[in-house]
């Protein structure tokens, strides 16, 4: 038990930007580039090393946008690993247990996916008061094909994620009947990530 905890610590204490400042600026804009247009995969390079199972670009993208005044949900995985000690250290975000009072959830990959209505969907006056969820998959690519449509989008693009699971569809669908309320959602693999804001309209396309 000693040597789990030393070794959660340590992890706790490594693995954050080399250059805090200069990186999250950088992955800042490349979450605001993804917004703006739903669907394209975007790299992160800074050398972010979250503790497993938290991926890179989920890493980063905490170490990014996380800090003091953002509850934090984390998968049942994810709260039993070093995530909470890491996030806590690097960036001060509190985690809860409250989904509802979540400004970002990090879901590792495999977790099932609860209706997102249980997370915050933001008010009628303030939508941006919501949770973002930020979901582990196995790849982007060579999954079920989606065709995205909506703001950023000139007529369709097509992203083909790995992992979804079959009730993804249904729960976007929901998701997205409560515009301008309802959660935004970051779907990651490794170093890679895409937006899709609930502005965005999903489809399943033939293979």
């Amino acid at each position: 038990m000693p040597l789990k905890t030393e070794t959660h610590n340590a992890d706790a204490l490594s693995g954050g930007f080399a250059e805090p400042v200069f990186h999250a600026q950088s992955v800042f804009k490349l979450m605001m580039d993804a917004m703006a247009r739903p669907g394209t995969i975007q790299t992160v390079s800074p050398d972010a090393e979250p503790p497993a199972p938290l991926g890179i670009a989920a890493g980063a993208i905490a170490l990014t946008l996380c800090d003091h005044d953002t509850p934090v949900w984390l998968s049942p995985v994810l709260a039993k690993s070093a995530t909470p000690q890491w996030l806590g250290f690097h960036t001060g975000a509190p985690v809860t247990p409250e989904k509802a009072e979540a400004r970002f959830a990090f879901v590792d990959e495999g977790a099932t996916l609860s209706s997102f209505g249980l997370f915050a969907s933001g008010t009628q006056e303030y939508p941006d008061r919501s949770t973002t969820l930020v979901i582990e998959l196995p790849d982007l690519e060579g999954g079920r094909r989606l065709a995205l449509m909506g703001p950023g989008i000139k007529t369709v693009t097509d992203v083909a994620p790995l992992g979804l699971p079959e009730r993804f569809l249904h729960l976007w669908t929901e998701n997205r009947a409560l515009f301008p309320r309802g959660v935004d959602i970051v779907l990651t693999s490794g170093s890679r990530f895409l937006c899709l804001p609930r502005t965005t309209k999903i489809t399943a396309t033939e293979m």
